[in-house]
């Protein structure tokens, strides 16, 4: 079997996993977030945290929520991680330094996982499991709970409430992403991923020496790190690691919990909306754009370019034996267009091209289908916007969803869109223009640019991935990275729960036969435009200095 042809099996595989689950989790998550009944486990957080699940909240009650349980969350961890050397199950690795604490604190809470750390090397069992891996869990939970919020925007009128953010969390984690995480586990458990908490221990000899590995609860950190859209790794090979990724079919199993729930949240949307079109409206521009990604990428690393590409079946270099070029580019394409940042191939030896397309997937905003809850409220966000423009054309006041789009609304929107952009364009200018940052680049050129651009769409788009000859564990690189993912996590939420505030205060409009059918394949094909356009007009300078330079050279 030809290594094109293996890869496009893999996809059509990936893509018939995916239609299976689709309606049924979908359908399922909608009766959770709906539903006024609480478990006796539920009951019991509640009752821990004092919490008042019933109590209905405005937006801005939810946003205080949401925003002091993730300062909680940073601190706690930045503490874990500072008395480290203390902890029993420490494996003898010392604290972490404040600046790295601090990163990788900022990282796990804003669901974004850059990790500037040898995970094996740094990070013993307890901050692994009590630390990080709690976070993989709720710092997913809060992304469904504040799109969940978003759709109740659109789902309610002449009200301000949006539920309850306490709830959502808590539902979110026990009732979807735990059961799910545990099954994945078992699966990767089943497949050859390590689970225990084995200290470190001496492989083999070589060279003289020994290689040393140290063992930990991985597969139940790998299932979440993936369902939850995180993507930290317990190893720094990441999921290009044996004990993470063992196989070729764990590789597209780790594919399928990455896009599952982002794809699913589509069906929840339309369910709790009301029109189960409209979700497949958002569904289908998710998926054009993914597949169309998936594509050019293979195109791109399959493309025979001299003697060693048709020796190798394409670009393999960084590329693991076990995966393949088809195997690798899913991944890459999965993991850019979500948040998940998990990697089982180094991107930054991918084609000048192929790099451009991970990157470029994460600066469309990661929606396609994005993070879980940050793929569908972004992507709600982009509809607004492709809603509005179609109302210019038509001297039209815009309406989606039975909801008027009007000045505050836009308002809005406009400053969601912005804010990602701004901060990857501003750290990157200065980072390139300050003195001390550019040693820290592994080349020269358009390709050791594309190493700081890429580091921080990564950081400001809670992505995580890296292309990896930049050196980032540094104080600058730490730091500017550290608040570019906090801002580009929560800044972002400010916005969309005032939107959703905005929303839930109206009165319904009817349609009427001006009324844009967003339903319909145009508003699809509407949307992918804006989408592109956007993000090409935003992006293009910089990509045009980086990876199509690159591209162009090659």
């Amino acid at each position: 079997m030809s290594p094109v042809l293996a890869g496009v099996l893999q996809l059509l595989a990936l893509i018939a996993a995916l239609g299976l689950a689709y309606r049924p989790l979908g359908e399922y998550m909608a009766r959770v977030y709906s539903s006024d009944k609480h478990l006796r486990v539920e009951k019991w957080i509640y009752k821990g945290i004092g919490a008042n699940p019933n109590a209905e909240m405005r937006w801005p009650a939810y946003l205080r929520s949401v925003l002091a349980f993730s300062a909680v969350s940073v601190l706690f961890l930045y503490l874990l991680q500072r008395v480290q050397g203390s902890l029993p199950g420490s494996l003898g690795f010392r604290s972490i330094d404040p600046d790295q604490a601090f990163n990788t604190a900022a990282s796990f809470v804003a669901n974004t996982n850059w990790q500037s750390y040898y995970g094996e090397q740094a990070m013993g069992h307890v901050v692994q499991t009590a630390g990080l891996a709690v976070q993989n869990f709720v710092s997913a939970a809060v992304g469904i709970a504040v799109a969940v919020a978003l759709v109740r925007g659109f789902a309610r009128s002449r009200t301000g409430e949006l539920g309850n953010f306490w709830s959502d969390l808590v539902r979110g984690t026990v009732r979807i992403l735990i059961p799910i995480a545990v099954i994945g586990a078992l699966v990767l458990v089943a497949c050859g991923a390590i689970q225990n908490f084995s200290g470190i221990h001496s492989v083999g000899q070589f060279m003289g020496g020994s290689q040393q590995w140290n063992g930990g609860a991985v597969a139940s950190q790998e299932a979440i790190k993936e369902l939850g859209t995180n993507g930290g790794g317990y190893f720094n090979a990441n999921s290009a690691h044996p004990f993470e990724n063992p196989n070729g079919f764990t590789n597209l199993f780790e594919v399928f919990l990455i896009l599952v729930i982002p794809f699913a949240l589509t069906r929840t949307f339309g369910r709790m909306v009301g029109s189960l079109k409209q979700g497949y409206a958002i569904l289908a521009t998710m998926a054009a754009i993914w597949i169309g990604f998936t594509a050019l990428m293979m195109w791109t690393e399959f493309h025979h370019g001299g003697p060693a590409f048709d020796i190798a079946g394409g670009a393999m270099e960084g590329k693991e034996n076990r995966f393949g070029v088809g195997g690798s580019s899913i991944f890459a394409v999965a993991t850019t267009l979500t948040s998940t940042g998990a990697v089982d191939s180094f991107h930054s030896s991918f084609t000048g091209f192929g790099g451009g397309i991970t990157m470029l997937g994460m600066q469309l905003g990661e929606i396609a289908p994005g993070g879980t809850g940050s793929g569908l409220y972004g992507m709600l966000i982009m509809a607004i916007i492709a809603v509005f423009i179609a109302g210019l054309m038509v001297g039209r006041t815009p309406e989606y969803l039975g909801k008027k789009i009007g000045t505050r609304e836009i308002k809005f929107a406009a400053c969601y869109i912005l804010i990602t952009p701004a901060l990857v364009l501003v750290f990157t200018a200065l980072a390139m223009a300050l003195p001390t940052p550019p040693n820290s680049m592994l080349n020269s050129g358009a390709h050791g640019f594309s190493e700081i651009l890429y580091a921080y769409t990564s950081g400001a788009n809670n992505n995580g991935s890296a292309f990896a000859g930049l050196s980032a564990d540094t104080q600058w690189f730490n730091t500017t990275i550290g608040l570019a993912m906090l801002l580009g996590r929560f800044l972002p939420m400010v916005f969309v729960l005032a939107l959703a505030g905005s929303l839930a205060e109206q009165r319904p409009v009817p349609a009427t036969a001006g009324t844009l059918r967003t339903e319909k394949p145009l508003f699809t094909g509407l949307l992918v435009g804006t989408i592109l356009i956007i993000a090409g007009l935003t992006y293009f300078p910089a990509l045009a200095l980086g990876p199509l330079a690159e591209g162009l050279a090659s």
